[in-house]
């Protein structure tokens, strides 16, 4: 493999870029008008615009990526997270084009990105279930008998689903007809697939997954686990490896059962098995994802695998370099995503331009962006700005150091998640690992991130007084008698 095309964009085509570079091979990048400037695009061996930014006009066109493929000699293509990467069609279509798909098989994708299916695939290797239905409910008889036998709180679950969409609470029997309805039509619309099922809702649940990894020759092994539950939306925020709950014996357990899960659907390359713990430590298979995850830097600082190149190695055909045994964990790894998002106002995007962008550096951090400043952040696509990914030599340390790397990054022009990060880090529901996928519901409120700016907005305020010659007892005088200063520094937070 001499030349790979990279289908993606921003931090992650960046990320892939990089062990492609350090292996010797050559990289192709492909991107929207919107990316034009991005770093991506220069660090490439070579560039093509593929069209305008709306990402169904450029970045999900695989017919056009093929095409560009195949006119600049390209061997493989990576599909790096999201877009088209678990898109079965696409990857079957590459295939047929004799060009490499840098990840599973057609067949695979279609098995674990059926959640029906990927749960029927699992239960033949005895892999914990949640309680529910058995395949998809075909009307509201049956779905209130299987109700009634799972028990509430529930959720109504579409099968082709993910980011929770298609997904429903549903507390009493009263509003099954409703919420089963109000699930069906959204999953229609987002993934054109109106087939839902019943789990039964898993209280104080914690979201562990298993890292695989698998070659062609019938080799797997687990790469140990990920804690990814402080979470908004359904979707990550701050992730660690390992988990602080896991015993050795359980991990294993997990980790058997994840690979069970692999050879379920003959999977090749790089995965991931996603499962909920509850509040006893009882474990259930939740999905598969077929691909690359976006924390996975975490199971690499642990690990010390570039898991970029074991996947490029495994669909070159080679086998696994090592084996079960000789994989080790080695001290902890945390990763906080820094998304252009408002903590304060839901976690809204806040796009803007990024007019101060300084990166932390120092022992055991790692930046994997694909911003720098002056850019726009893109309407268009996810607001992730970076990953931060800090290793220590234990969960302590990490934390420590993941505190310090946050309070050195400086950005401004948008409102980013790192004050959440913060907040998240010091509470101590976290410190202490006792933490659901509740976390924000349970804890946190916008106006919670104020209190942890009080210091800085008197130290701001002297400043300002003592700069403007109002004398610093006058700046004393006013904090004291009602948050002038704080006020202001608000206000001057908010303009940049």
């Amino acid at each position: 493999m001499k030349k790979i095309l990279v289908a993606n964009r921003g931090e992650i085509a960046l990320r892939v870029m990089r062990s492609a570079r350090e292996m010797g091979i050559k990289t192709v990048a492909v991107y929207s008008e919107a990316d034009r400037n991005a770093p991506f695009v220069r660090y490439a061996d070579e560039a093509v615009c593929i069209g305008p930014p709306p990402s169904n006009q450029s970045y999900l066109k695989g017919d056009k990526i093929i095409e560009v493929s195949k006119e600049l000699g390209v061997d493989g293509i990576h599909p790096g997270y999201g877009f088209l990467s678990e898109n079965a069609e696409f990857a079957a279509a590459v295939k047929k084009a004799g060009i490499i798909f840098i990840g599973p098989s057609p067949e695979a994708m279609d098995m674990m990105g059926d959640k029906l299916s990927a749960k029927a695939a699992a239960k033949r290797f005895n892999v914990p279930m949640v309680p529910g239905s058995e395949g998809a409910i075909q009307d509201l008889q049956e779905a209130i008998r299987v109700a009634k036998a799972t028990g509430f709180p529930l959720l109504i679950k579409a099968s082709a689903g993910g980011g929770g969409k298609g997904m429903r609470l549903v507390e009493r029997l009263e509003e099954i007809e409703e919420q089963m309805r109000m699930a069906m039509s959204e999953a229609k619309s987002a993934f054109g697939d109106d087939a839902v099922f019943i789990e039964k809702f898993v209280t104080g649940p914690r979201h562990i997954e298993i890292q695989i990894l698998a070659d062609n020759h019938g080799n797997v092994v687990y790469l140990f686990e990920r804690e990814c539950s402080i979470q908004r939306r359904h979707q990550k925020v701050v992730e660690e490896a390992p988990s602080s709950v896991l015993t050795p014996e359980m991990r294993k357990q997990m980790g058997e059962c994840a690979v069970s899960v692999s050879k379920a659907c003959n999977y090749s390359g790089a995965g991931t098995v996603e499962f909920l713990v509850d509040d006893k430590m009882n474990f259930y298979f939740l999905e598969m994802n077929t691909r690359l995850q976006v924390e996975h830097p975490v199971t690499e600082m642990i690990t010390g695998l570039d898991l970029v190149k074991e996947q490029i190695k495994v669909a070159r055909g080679e086998k696994l370099s090592f084996k079960q045994e000789d994989l080790k964990i080695n001290g902890h790894s945390l990763e906080v995503r820094v998304c252009a998002e408002d903590p304060r106002n839901n976690f809204l995007p806040d796009i803007g331009k990024l007019v101060t962008y300084r990166i932390p550096k120092g022992t055991g951090v790692r930046v994997d962006d694909g911003f720098e400043e002056g850019m726009d952040i893109p309407i268009f696509y996810d607001p992730m700005i970076a990953k931060l990914i800090v290793h220590g030599k234990d969960r302590k340390e990490a934390i420590d150091r993941r505190l310090r790397a946050i309070d050195e990054y400086k950005i401004t022009g948008v409102s980013t998640t790192l004050e959440f990060c913060t907040f998240v880090l010091k509470h101590e529901a976290f410190t202490s690992g006792k933490f659901d996928t509740n976390f924000i519901k349970n804890y946190f409120k916008p106006e919670m991130l104020d209190n942890h700016t009080d210091d800085e907005a008197v130290i701001a305020g002297l400043l300002a007084s003592v700069i403007t010659n109002t004398g610093i007892k006058n700046a004393v005088n006013n904090e004291t008698s009602g948050g002038k200063f704080r006020s202001k520094w608000k206000e001057n937070r908010q303009r940049d």
